[in-house]
């Protein structure tokens, strides 16, 4: 990237909050460091005030409850809130909405039908008195449900009823995450600034600002409330899941911006139009609101695919014309160090979520206060209207030629509305990457995951980190800057804030190395770059099919169909992990392939008319030891372990010989029962990164497989059973008819050598034989447990022991599943896409 290039990402200054002052400083500067007294002075200030100076520290938090300067959250630009009466106020708008009192009339009439049927209507005298009689019930029936929508909304609404309290809340949140951060929130002057004369403009006209974060702590929306607060802004709605609306805790959220909603709303259609009645509210209003575009909290680092939920009713708030327009506005929160990874490990291991209660946060936060993490990197992507995304998207869907004979201006057809959805969420997560900053903690993980050997020397490391730093800029990223820092003094506060828990270091020898201590918790923070180099890494891959195989440059060259079928290949498997460009395969590859060839890494052969028939690895690649090329296999090596994983475990699921009725198995458990397949693999040796077994990325690939019909899944109106799924017939693999045995045949098989062609190779294990003996033996009996668990549970008449769902489906799931596989056949036919 020419260097005018680079400093167009950099060259706005940073605002660095740290509790009351705000410091203007370079792009991402990081503070030289002081002398150790003085560094932990600066970090005790506050407690040493309190302690030694009693009547000081009351005069500081005087300041904050009556109200001086800034602190007054006074002018603020937006709606007017934190005043008596708010949540009353609210809550009247709700309850009178239009959308929530015809689902009332609604509800009560499908009662009163329903009651009529039974006859539980008393039996008239006459015509008349039935009439009333039924009249009466029906009131009773609507004044039932209007008084379980106004609990409902009592609990759900967040009440900003007090400056008094919100003062003294931002001060006490921003002392307590200001321990922990010490280096304070950072973010991008002009973006702030612009950010504020948006929301000027969004005051005029009433709109509300749709803040959608990316998710990966809960700090994060923490750290936009008091950035909101700090700047001025009125602080945003915020929408969490219920599971935070636990004793003490989950009061002071409520008064600090949060709205509770449940994490499943099932078939409770009163509830649903509830969230609907108080979204409108708030965009009609002007509220700002803020939701996270990934649903919880992101567990390996990168971002997760949408879920459309809240996103949804915002876009029915527009569509159907009860709101004029919202501004959006996708936030990336980064972090040095992320507070939770540790336990984000042994939740990807399998160890069930603890649910949160107040006595785990208590003692959690006593443990956080003491941390040193670093800092918080916000970043505002250029904010936009949702109404004129709308409007260009169904202007542009409109003079494209489609499969499918679709109205677009229709807004109310649900294939419409459905296509805008996805758009929306996929554009949201594409500009949460594009204002992304690159941490030091990140830059560090990413080269210590991306080495081979055991550990890498001090100015090897630094050098990598170097190397990294410029690719991430050449790609369009971000890098936090570090000013006047060398880099070897950024890389040591790096290492500092990673903790020896994760990076170790070996000291007594000719220079200083280190080691990955903890591989899958620092995965995290090498998952934070990976959407930089995803094309580059798939295209990596697919060479590596020819490399793997050794011998001279000549026999590991690739033909270009090849590399392309296995670069398409590829992409489609891993089309719910990554973002790519939305420019198509085809555009996006050519890129890529230009890319590496100038950077000196591969080699490409033109014919005459100058199109690409060969690629391979170059000569100055080969000579570098192929360490620029293995840095893009190493990142998604991991990926492909995660999927190869998944597809052997699914041959397990192969029904027994003799066995003639299909039997269900649910998905958790046949989630689980891979999980545990993997661990076994990768203490066996038939399995590289022991990442590959986390769950988030088995749940991502059995998702993908059941898009591309691998697997069907039923999914009951019964919320309380679970998901079940099945091996598509046409998909399972034979076994051989004496012994009984899987045999090493079939579209599935193939299929999984497909993966397995792209895998890293080691010392200690080489695909074909291991997987057709061992690995195939292994996952077969573990797919038998499962079989046998299941199969008991219907011949017993009852669930077995540990199974929550019925093995055999009822004839309405028989006729649901039909007619969903005809769906999904035409969807995929439909799309135009590429399919595994």
């Amino acid at each position: 990237m020419a260097p005018d290039d680079r400093d167009r990402h950099d060259s706005a200054p940073d605002l660095r909050i740290l509790g009351d002052r705000i410091t203007l400083q370079p792009s991402g500067f990081v503070e030289p460091p002081k002398d150790k007294d003085e560094k932990d002075e600066a970090l005790m200030k506050n407690v040493a005030r309190f302690r030694s100076e009693p009547l000081r520290f009351l005069r500081d938090v005087s300041l904050y409850v009556s109200g001086t300067g800034w602190r007054a959250y006074d002018d603020v630009i937006g709606q007017p809130i934190f005043y008596n009466g708010f949540s009353e106020h609210i809550k009247t708008q709700v309850m009178s909405a239009t959308v929530l009192q015809t689902k009332i009339a609604q509800l009560a009439d499908l009662r009163i039908s329903v009651e009529e049927k039974q006859g539980l209507l008393p039996p008239p005298s006459s015509g008349r008195e039935y009439e009333i009689r039924k009249a009466k019930r029906r009131a009773e029936l609507v004044q039932g449900l209007q008084e379980v929508a106004e609990h409902l909304t009592d609990n759900m609404i967040c009440k900003f009823e007090s400056k008094t309290f919100i003062r003294g809340a931002y001060y006490l949140v921003t002392q307590l995450l200001l321990r922990a951060y010490h280096q304070g929130i950072h973010v991008s002057s002009e973006e702030v600034l612009r950010l504020r004369n948006v929301a000027e403009e969004a005051e005029k006209k009433k709109q509300s600002i749709i803040f959608l974060p990316c998710h990966r702590s809960h700090v994060d929306y923490v750290a936009q409330q008091l950035l909101c607060y700090r700047l001025g802004l009125a602080l945003p709605v915020v929408v969490a899941g219920d599971n935070l609306n636990f004793p003490l805790v989950g009061s002071f959220l409520q008064h600090a911006g949060a709205m509770y909603i449940r994490r499943s709303f099932g078939d409770d259609q009163l509830y649903t139009t509830l969230v609907q009645a108080y979204i409108d509210v708030l965009l009609q209003g002007g509220y700002n609101l803020e939701c996270f575009i990934e649903g919880g909290r992101s567990r390996t680092g990168k971002l997760l695919p949408p879920k459309f939920g809240i996103l949804s009713f915002v876009l029915d708030s527009l569509l159907s014309g009860r709101v004029e327009d919202a501004i959006i506005c996708p936030v990336s929160t980064q972090y040095d160090k992320v507070i939770e990874t540790e336990g984000y490990v042994t939740e990807l291991l399998g160890v069930p979520k603890k649910k949160e209660n107040l006595a785990d946060f208590l003692s959690g936060g006593s443990n956080v206060l003491s941390l040193r993490l670093g800092r918080v990197d916000v970043r505002f992507h250029e904010p936009w209207s949702l109404r004129g995304f709308i409007d260009d998207q169904i202007s542009r869907l409109s003079k494209v030629p489609s499969a499918i004979h679709v109205d677009w201006t229709d807004t109310k057809n649900q294939v419409v509305r459905q296509k805008l959805l996805r758009t929306l969420g996929y554009k949201v997560l594409a500009d949460i990457n594009d204002v992304s900053v690159v941490m030091p903690t990140a830059l560090i993980g990413t080269v210590l995951l991306t080495l081979r050997g055991r550990g890498v020397g001090r100015a090897e490391l630094i050098r990598r980190v170097e190397w990294l730093t410029e690719r991430v800029r050449a790609k369009g990223g971000r890098v936090a800057h570090f000013g006047n820092l060398p880099l070897s003094d950024v890389i040591e506060r790096g290492l500092e804030v990673l903790g020896k828990d994760l990076v170790g270091v070996v000291e007594g020898l000719a220079e200083p190395t280190y080691y990955a201590v903890d591989r899958f918790q620092l995965s995290f923070y090498r998952n934070m770059t990976i959407h930089l180099f995803i094309s580059e890494a798939l295209v990596a891959a697919a060479l590596y099919t020819k490399v793997k195989q050794g011998g001279g440059p000549a026999i590991q060259d690739i033909p270009y169909k090849e590399l392309r079928d296995q670069v398409l290949f590829l992409s489609s498997l891993f089309r719910g992990e990554f973002i790519y460009s939305g420019e198509g395969l085809q555009v996006n590859l050519e890129r890529t392939l230009a890319g590496l060839e100038a950077d000196n890494i591969i080699m490409i052969e033109r014919d005459e008319q100058r199109n690409i028939t060969k690629i391979g690895l170059s000569d100055a690649e080969r000579a570098a030891g192929r360490e620029n090329y293995d840095f893009y296999c190493f990142l998604i090596w991991p990926f492909i372990e995660a999927s190869w994983l998944a597809a052997v475990s699914l041959m397990g699921l192969t029904p027994p010989l003799g066995q003639k009725d299909d039997v269900w198995i649910q998905v958790s458990r046949a989630q689980d029962s891979a999980q545990f397949l993997g661990k076994t693999l990768y203490h066996q040796g038939d399995l590289s990164y022991f990442e590959a077994v986390n769950k988030e990325t088995l749940k991502n690939s059995y998702q993908r497989f059941e898009e591309e019909g691998i697997i069907q899944v039923v999914r009951s109106k019964d919320s309380r059973i679970p998901p079940r799924l099945r091996v598509s017939p046409e998909w399972r693999p034979r076994r051989d008819e004496v012994t009984g045995n899987l045999t090493a045949s079939g579209k599935l098989w193939d299929f999984t050598e497909k993966i397995a062609s792209s895998r890293r190779e080691g010392k200690n294990r080489r695909d074909g034989a291991t997987v057709s003996t061992r690995v195939i033996r292994l996952t077969d009996e573990l797919g038998q447990k499962l079989w046998e668990e299941a199969v008991r549970g219907v011949d017993g008449g009852k669930k077995a022991k540990g199974l929550n769902a019925p093995a055999r489906l009822s004839a309405e799931e028989e006729r649901v599943l039909e007619r969903s596989q005809r769906e999904k056949k035409k969807r995929r036919t439909l799309e135009g896409r590429a399919h595994l």
